[in-house]
């Protein structure tokens, strides 16, 4: 199938959302719903870029284009990089055949494993989960990502939020897992994507404030081709102090609205304008 953004073109003020997430990662609303909601919305442009999926990017556009709503291939893949973490937003590859498939494929894996390990030492400590059914019925009542244990916990009335629930999945032998910054980067260019560093801004929850310092030598390191300027979670001096590092080091940037479709994190329209370069570079022009 051809994409819908195969030689797409859109007007500077299109609203687009190139960062959203369903049920495949950690948002609330299956792909379905959520393609629904954007077409009813009258977005032009969207990337889903559920956390580590390569593999549902071409069944999300399947969906997409019975409503005519583009969906720029995507993903934003946990990553580390010399023991910080960091989020990369893929843009742009053949979701059928990259190098980014086997390298997500192996995160996602790992855990899973990681995630039936710690359900199997809660349960040995004597926490027991009759509702698991219930509880994670979008998944089909199956343990998908790590925070499922920290869910179920909460649903239990084991832990009084999801903090507490975190903090006693880290003590059951919860691990964060994720890929190399830098085999990342080279698997999205091997697969014909750009690579943009997710959210830089944020600071909270053990993300990496990425200030113009860190990213020169992240960037000294690493080709990255751009970075997340616009986010819920930028202020408006860290919007502008990171809109004036693209222009000065000629780097992408990219807008969007990190969804997860929970009330206050909801796609948000950004004029097409703003992410001119990137959007040309991946081949959707602005006229």
């Amino acid at each position: 199938m051809t994409p819908l953004t195969h030689d797409l073109k859109l007007s500077p003020d299109a609203p687009i959302d190139l960062h959203m997430h369903t049920t495949y990662s950690d948002g609330r609303w299956p792909a379905q719903q959520l393609i629904d909601y954007l077409v009813a919305e009258g977005f032009a442009l969207v990337a889903v870029t559920d956390h580590d999926r390569v593999d549902t990017v071409a069944g999300i556009q399947v969906l997409a284009a019975e409503k005519q709503l583009p969906v720029l291939a995507g993903v934003e893949v946990s990553t580390e990089w010399n023991g910080k973490m960091g989020h990369v937003l893929c843009y742009g590859f053949n979701p059928e055949q990259n190098d980014l498939y086997p390298l997500t494929q192996k995160v996602v894996r790992l855990q899973l494993e990681n995630t039936h390990e710690v359900h199997a030492e809660l349960q040995r400590q004597g926490y027991e989960f009759p509702r698991q059914q219930e509880v994670l019925a979008q998944n089909g009542g199956k343990l998908s990502r790590p925070i499922d244990n920290a869910t179920l916990l909460v649903q239990h009335g084991y832990a009084p939020n999801t903090q507490a629930a975190l903090a006693m999945i880290t003590k059951a032998g919860f691990r964060s897992i994720v890929a190399d910054m830098a085999e990342t980067v080279e698997a999205a260019h091997k697969s014909g994507a750009v690579s943009l560093i997710a959210h830089p801004g944020r600071r909270e929850r053990g993300f990496t404030f990425y200030e113009p310092s860190l990213l020169d030598q992240l960037r000294a390191e690493i080709p990255i081709d751009g970075i997340e300027v616009y986010h819920p979670y930028h202020s408006s001096e860290t919007i502008r102090i990171f809109e004036e590092y693209v222009q000065k080091n000629h780097l992408l940037y990219s807008t969007g609205s990190d969804s997860h479709s929970l009330p206050g994190r909801m796609p948000i329209k950004h004029r097409a304008e703003i992410s001119r370069l990137l959007l040309e570079q991946l081949g959707i022009s602005i006229h």
